[in-house]
């Protein structure tokens, strides 16, 4: 990745998105670190150091989110890399494990209102935190945007009876991350005749808060796939939806 680039992650205060952060920051990025509880964000910052910046940013108001852009238009001017990471795959705090959460989730029983929330932040956040960023990433030469997703949301992949993913789907978070793919293909079609690039990644099944902590691969594992694509220069590709290593996922 080139240095002096100008990055906003999503959902950076923790997990795979302060990992990336981590790592682009490194590269010599200016990382602002989005984080819906700022003194958390802060915490981040300091612990990731030079070229971190901690932004508040709630992806679900409207507010949060232009006063983030203003900050950044203010601080740098321009928005080089958008990672929309945020996600949530419930509300409630005390599921106790990923078996519990699936079984609450299933299609003739799940609360409307888990769904919407669950989406709220997922699909709607990431697709109003790129129209608040749009115009910042006009102002790069070398714009790149990565939404970050899930094998899950690939239909093709888990309305295979035989796909081990094909029992996991349902309509809160792999529907949302269904419905994310969805709206990444209309921002790759919106921009394909720009200089804004636009992927979309599946990350690894990461050790995280996300999946109450009974992923498969560690953060820094699992998070590989979205920094590769993150440090792609201005002759890297757009319109991809991968995992590690660059393996193409069905839509």
């Amino acid at each position: 990745m080139p240095a002096n680039r100008v990055a906003l992650i999503t959902g950076a205060n923790q997990g795979m998105g302060e990992q990336v952060a981590k790592e682009l920051a490194a590269d010599g990025a200016a990382v602002f670190i989005g984080s819906r509880d700022l003194a958390r964000g802060q915490t981040a910052a300091a612990e990731i150091g030079e070229g971190a910046v901690a932004v508040r940013l709630d992806v679900t108001d409207a507010a949060s989110i232009a006063a983030a852009a203003d900050q950044i238009r203010e601080k740098a001017g321009r928005l080089d890399l958008l990672v929309n990471n945020a996600a949530i795959s419930t509300t409630h705090a005390q599921m106790s494990g990923m078996a519990e959460l699936r079984a609450a989730s299933k299609p003739s029983i799940v609360s409307l209102d888990e769904v919407r929330a669950v989406w709220e932040v997922n699909v709607f956040g990431a697709l109003a935190v790129y129209q608040a960023m749009l115009p910042l990433l006009r102002e790069s030469p070398d714009a790149r945007i990565v939404n970050v997703t899930s094998a899950l949301g690939s239909l093709t992949t888990v309305a295979d009876p035989r796909s081990p993913l094909h029992p996991a789907f349902e309509p809160v978070y792999a529907a949302s991350k269904t419905a994310l793919n969805a709206v990444t293909l209309s921002m790759m079609i919106e921009l394909e005749n720009t200089g804004i690039k636009v992927n979309l990644v599946s990350p690894g099944f990461a050790n995280t808060a996300l999946v109450n902590f009974e992923g498969t691969e560690s953060v820094a594992d699992a998070a590989r796939e979205v920094v590769r694509v993150a440090r792609l220069g201005p002759d890297g590709p757009s319109g991809t939806f991968t995992l590690w290593e660059n393996v193409n996922l069905p839509w």
